[in-house]
């Protein structure tokens, strides 16, 4: 990951710049004809990392969205609701992926996983 660079004749803030005929990527002083090659080409990088329960938590209704499967065939926990919504998310600390479902009752939302 890159971090800020600077100029070294007078100390400000480097630019990316491309340079279009060589095809390159250099870091270029706005204050100064100072320029430098840049040693990768990435520029800015973000990663973001959301939990699942963050993740659900996040979207409102999702028992009411039509474009998740539904499920008859298990129970929630907390309300005995007979039908839930489910979809399939990676756990953070394991391989693979996990079946996480969400009660349909309005009154509960349970998630739990498989």
């Amino acid at each position: 990951m890159s971090s800020l660079k600077f100029c070294r004749r007078c100390n400000n803030v480097l630019y990316p710049k491309e340079d279009k005929d060589l095809k390159v990527l250099l870091y270029a002083c706005r204050n100064c004809d100072h320029e430098e090659l840049a040693d990768n080409n990435i520029v800015y990088r973000n990663k973001i990392h959301h939990s699942v329960q963050r993740r659900t938590q996040e979207l409102e209704n999702v028992a009411a969205d039509p474009t998740l499967p539904r499920t008859k065939s298990v129970r929630c926990s907390q309300c005995n609701h007979g039908e839930a919504v489910f979809f399939q998310a990676p756990v953070k600390g394991e391989e693979g992926m996990a079946l996480i479902f969400v009660c349909c009752n309005p009154t509960c939302g349970n998630r739990w996983r498989d």
